[in-house]
């Protein structure tokens, strides 16, 4: 009997061919696993037909929406994660939760082996091997591309008729996509010139902004504990609040950005974003945190977002400092609860008004007016000995202009 090997699968190109790959190059018996993040019926319609016209023993499509952003998505939101101060991290928090999965079925089916279809050029090849070695250590990795001698579309394309293997792939030079609940990213194609300026079938989620409406759209987010629940005093399930924000955003051009990333192998790519929904969650959270977090912990939190987003970025997921910073951003977030009303309007976010039990603002003593607690005689004292260090400095070397 043929050993088993379960293949992280998503109906597209490379991974198509790689079932009768891994069947006739390595004698092994395929599975298929998908992972629903919510990439829209479109793409995982039919996909367990088309798994097994290409040659796989089974095909596994597991709903992974919710636990994908309660579990991944949740938490960087909490970190207010955000990759070189552009990228919002969709398509980094989505492959654990889809390794994860894989895993999962690896054990089920009783694989000896887990396949992906990731180039070597790409962040993804290290997102879910990691999550292979974090999960499985004893299950063994073939990653096609490393070892067969397809080159190019054309020659993935050859393949496929080869093998009369179903694919709705051109020889055109299209676009590379990612999408899921979080956002969809766009590369390749007339992408790959960072000199010019995406062309306008790019965009899928978003308006242009300069088709927007002409008149702002004030949405309201409700959070609990730095997490969202409800959207203009509706309570949503994480699905639905996603969703509902994504429609929202993208109506008024919300969400996008355009940004020539350093790879964690080293080389630079461009991508193109859309996130609407969580532009608009970001920009309504930094606003609640700067309410009702205090100052020591709150300039800790931003210290410790690049150390958390960058793990996220590069992988290490389910690596233990992750999981620390994680406990760090858990505490931080125990009063950011409360409402913040976000304007939208071509292309912009806007936070405009919050509230909170929890807020550390005190009128009375940011008041420019006659303030109870608030003495301005204790400032002389509290400047000269905040000056201290400076002072005795420049009484040794003299002043400096």
């Amino acid at each position: 009997m043929a050993d088993k090997v379960v293949l992280a699968y998503s109906g597209g190109l490379d991974t198509s061919i790689i079932i009768p790959w891994l069947r006739e190059e390595r004698g092994l018996e395929v599975h298929c696993c998908a992972g629903d993040v919510g990439q829209g019926e479109g793409e995982l319609d039919g996909l367990e037909e088309k798994a097994l016209a290409s040659g796989a023993a089974s095909c596994k499509v597991a709903d992974l929406r919710e636990p994908f952003l309660t579990d991944y998505v949740w938490p960087c939101l909490r970190a207010m994660t955000v990759y070189e101060g552009r990228y919002l991290l969709g398509t980094s928090m989505a492959r654990p939760v889809l390794a994860k999965a894989q895993v999962e079925y690896a054990r089920e089916v009783g694989a000896k082996y887990v396949s992906h279809g990731c180039t070597g050029k790409g962040n993804d090849q290290v997102r879910f091997e990691l999550g292979y070695q974090a999960l499985a250590p004893d299950l063994q990795v073939i990653a096609p591309w490393r070892y067969w001698d397809i080159e190019s579309r054309e020659d993935a394309l050859d393949y496929a008729a080869k093998f009369e293997i179903p694919v709705t792939a051109s020889r055109t030079k299209i676009y590379s996509r990612d999408r899921n609940l979080w956002h969809i990213s766009h590369e390749g194609g007339d992408l790959e010139d960072p000199g010019k300026a995406p062309p306008s079938d790019v965009w899928m989620l978003t308006t242009d902004p300069k088709e927007a409406p002409d008149t702002p759209r004030t949405v309201r987010v409700t959070y609990e504990h730095g997490v969202p629940v409800g959207v203009d005093g509706a309570e949503l399930d994480p699905v639905a609040l996603v969703e509902t924000l994504n429609t929202i955003g993208g109506e008024h051009g919300v969400g996008r950005d355009d940004i020539c990333e350093n790879r964690l192998v080293g080389m630079k790519s461009r991508g193109v974003y859309e996130t609407p929904g969580g532009t608009i969650l970001l920009e309504g959270l930094r606003t609640l945190r700067s309410l009702t977090i205090e100052r020591d912990t709150f300039r800790m939190a931003e210290k410790l977002m690049l150390d958390y987003t960058d793990l996220v970025y590069t992988g290490r997921w389910f690596h233990p400092m992750r999981r620390a910073l994680d406990a760090f951003f858990e505490d931080v977030a125990k009063p950011v609860t409360g409402d913040v009303e976000i304007e939208l309007f071509k292309g912009h976010a806007t936070a405009r008004a919050a509230t909170s039990p929890n807020s550390l603002y005190s009128e009375d003593l940011a008041t420019f007016g006659a303030s109870a607690q608030f003495s301005h005689a204790d400032s002389e004292g509290f400047v000269r000995l905040y000056g201290l260090p400076g002072l005795v400095a420049s009484q040794r070397d003299g002043s400096t202009s």
